[in-house]
């Protein structure tokens, strides 16, 4: 592609990705059943987008579905941050996050991107992970069988390609732990590294709508389990864990506060509710502790023996 066409692709791409956002909201609201997201749009100098928001449904906490598309100069900083060069650069994206009331559900995310700069190069990236307060490893298990058929239908090495990409991306080297089970990440994919452009973007367009049917099933399959306040602390521990890699390490956080994106768009991954106790233990032999025993690079989840 040329340079023109690039900046003018990711008009049309923006165009696609702000469509599945709304797709993704009504699956979501549909399988809460309660829940509804308000509409949020927002303008800067840069661009702008649309940030959903839902509250306090009967399965889901808090819940943020964001769009953006934001151009303009390509300044030092960002030069810095991703070593191209160039003078000018757009950028369009969805990025998701759900926490669950219950500590028995698992935390989700998800987020696409295209971005293009007047140099003539462009790429895609994107992901989703599942961050479960209890491990269930006959979920993790399913979780990734979802995903490795996403990837297997545009390329055979996705999926165990991006799979270590995602054990070694969301990992929090002051905690030696990985953030959950993993997923995917891949991030610079280029057009002709492994399949043409329009693959990619389907590829990426796919991920995103197959995200709220993954959660739509572990919400019906978690939504009646019991638990009590020893369960509603372990969650808030695991999500202060979540707060750390997002504040501290995640680059998407990075990029969108240094490129003065919608600040509070950006940090809608945050819970409402966290906690950090010092030194906090857990009982051996305790479901908390299993957790904490698998959550390690290099697990294959797909043949994990399940513990349900």
């Amino acid at each position: 592609m040329q340079q023109a066409d690039i900046l003018l692709k990711a008009d049309e791409i923006a165009d696609q990705y702000r469509s599945i956002q709304s797709h993704i909201c009504s699956v979501l609201e549909h399988a809460d059943g309660r829940g509804t997201f308000g509409i949020h749009p927002w303008e800067k100098d840069i661009g702008g987008g649309v940030t959903c928001v839902m509250r306090e449904g009967s399965i889901i906490e808090k819940a943020g579905v964001n769009f953006s598309y934001v151009k303009g100069p390509y300044g030092e900083k960002m030069e810095e941050i991703l070593g191209e060069s160039a003078d000018y650069y757009a950028a369009t994206g969805i990025s998701s996050i759900i926490h669950p009331i219950s500590p028995m559900i698992p935390i989700i995310h998800m987020n696409v991107r295209y971005f293009a700069l007047d140099n003539g190069i462009s790429w895609f990236g994107g992901g989703i992970d599942l961050t479960p307060h209890y491990i269930d490893l006959g979920e993790a298990r399913r979780f990734h069988q979802h995903l490795k058929q996403v990837c297997d239908a545009y390329h055979p090495g996705f999926y165990p390609e991006y799979k270590v990409w995602a054990d070694n991306y969301f990992y929090i080297p002051h905690r030696n732990e990985t953030r959950g089970v993993g997923g995917i990440f891949f991030d610079r994919l280029k057009p002709g590294d492994q399949i043409g452009f329009e693959d990619l973007l389907s590829f990426t367009k796919q991920l995103a709508r197959f995200y709220p049917d993954i959660y739509r099933e572990i919400m019906h399959n978690k939504k009646d389990c019991t638990y009590g306040e020893k369960e509603k602390m372990w969650q808030k521990i695991r999500r202060g864990r979540y707060v750390e890699f997002n504040l501290v390490y995640d680059r998407g956080t990075k990029f969108g506060l240094e490129s003065g994106g919608n600040t509070e768009s950006i940090l809608i991954s945050l819970p409402a509710e966290a906690a950090w106790e010092y030194h906090f233990e857990v009982a051996d032999g305790s479901e908390e502790s299993k957790t904490l025993q698998f959550l390690k690079k290099g697990i294959d989840w797909l043949n994990v023996e399940a513990n349900n």
